[in-house]
């Protein structure tokens, strides 16, 4: 147990409708709000509400109309992610003014490290000054765990919402945490909650107690290393460093079953140019392109294929995914859901960019193809600069601008390990 440390977890509550609420208080703070997809097709899901309307029985996940029926004067809001990024990026920056220690987690969610930061007070009295200027600078709302580690952290900052703050510290952690449901395990899901009950292990406590044998062969590795962490055993340090993502990926459940071929090229090339800008931005290459298919009745085929070269262009990306629809759509058979992604990566050297893809590219390719793709490299630069400058609408392709509504994602920049709730459409289970 490091008990010299101090931990917090920074957990923004109802953030997206707080931010609507932040944003035009006049129409939307203080009242039953949800933000969520378009009511008239399938992404018509409550993302997240107000506790105005949690109050009356709105649960994230529901359809439009569940809501409704709880709340008869619920008032939607479709997502806004610039708007979510413009506040996230000032909470970030308020936490940072009493630690440069700040590891961001998702859109709403950071860990803080202040074991340094010493003259703003103890950990408990910069959560709390952290909380207050956040509501008054931001007018948003937070909960925050102050821990001697990021696990109790994140278990504190879940104990109290809205606007609450918990201690978990080496004497208190039996205490508090071990009479809760496993359920109410960070990394615990109801699967693994499931499978702990059904052989008698119904709280955190017990969990905590049980042989290490008994929790490999039921959960393995990652089972041991949640026992651990309530027993209090995580030393993992607070890195303002994000690993890198190990895969970029992008997936939309469609307003409609679809069966043309047209119809699914344009979903492709919105979503190829997505992973492309997010590749390009986090200066990474990669040679796996997994494809995603979902049909009508819920069954699943995912599909990988090993490039001949590494790739971060949006039209190798776009033309390699075709390629794999083509060879395993079982075609005329109504799609619902369809997703591709990009994974083992390497970084990019723009220095050596040219000189280096050259010699890969002859290996493989004619010499008129691979100077195509160095024209092709060059004016992605352009329009990425135009883009990153004016707004990613100032230049799309026309057969991106089309109403399957699959052109919304070019606005949406979630993480590669995407988090669900930083999703404008959510993948269905």
């Amino acid at each position: 147990m490091l008990s010299t440390r101090q931990i917090l977890h920074v957990d923004m509550n109802a953030f997206y409708a707080s931010c609507h609420a932040a944003e035009e208080p006049n129409k939307y703070a203080n009242r039953p709000v949800a933000v969520a997809g378009s009511p008239e097709t399938r992404h018509g899901i409550v993302v997240t509400a107000s506790y105005e309307a949690r109050r009356r029985g709105v649960k994230t996940t529901m359809t439009v109309q569940e809501a409704l029926r709880v709340c008869n004067d619920l008032i939607f809001i479709p997502p806004d992610f610039a708007l979510y990024r413009k506040y996230a990026r000032r909470v970030f920056d308020i936490v940072r003014r009493f630690t440069p220690l700040v590891e961001i987690v998702s859109i709403d969610e950071c860990y803080a490290d202040v074991t340094g930061s010493r003259q703003f007070g103890d950990g408990l009295t910069i959560a709390k000054t952290i909380q207050d200027t956040i509501r008054d600078e931001l007018q948003l709302p937070c909960s925050i765990g102050v821990a001697n580690s990021k696990f109790f952290a994140k278990m504190g900052s879940n104990l109290k919402k809205p606007m609450g703050i918990s201690h978990i510290s080496s004497s208190n952690f039996q205490t508090i945490l071990w009479p809760m449901s496993v359920e109410e395990i960070h990394g615990v899901g109801d699967k693994t909650a499931a499978k702990l009950q059904s052989i008698g292990i119904r709280t955190i406590g017990q969990f905590a107690l049980a042989s290490d044998s008994l929790i490999m062969h039921l959960l393995g590795v990652r089972g041991l290393e949640l026992k651990r962490f309530v027993n209090g055993e995580d030393d993992r340090p607070v890195s303002p460093n994000p690993a890198p993502a190990k895969s970029i990926g992008h997936s939309i459940t469609l307003p409609n079953d679809v069966t043309d071929m047209e119809t699914l090229r344009r979903v492709l090339l919105n979503l190829s140019d997505q992973i492309g800008r997010r590749m390009r931005k986090h200066q990474v290459i990669g040679r796996v392109l997994t494809l995603t298919i979902r049909y009508e009745n819920r069954e699943t085929v995912t599909r990988r294929k090993l490039l001949d070269y590494r790739t971060d262009l949006t039209e190798h990306i776009y033309q390699h995914a075709q390629t794999l629809l083509q060879s395993n759509w079982q075609v005329k058979r109504p799609i619902r859901l369809i997703g591709i992604s990009m994974s083992d990566f390497s970084e990019k050297d723009n220095s050596s960019e040219v000189a280096l893809q050259t010699d890969l590219f002859q290996l493989t390719k004619q010499q008129a193809e691979f100077e195509h793709d160095t024209k092709l490299e060059k004016l992605t630069r352009v329009t990425d600069a135009l883009r990153n400058r004016f707004g990613e609408n100032i230049l799309v392709k026309g057969r991106m601008l089309q109403p399957d509504n699959s052109n919304v994602l070019r606005d949406h920049r979630s993480r590669g390990t995407s988090l669900q709730k930083d999703r404008l459409f959510e993948e269905e289970p």
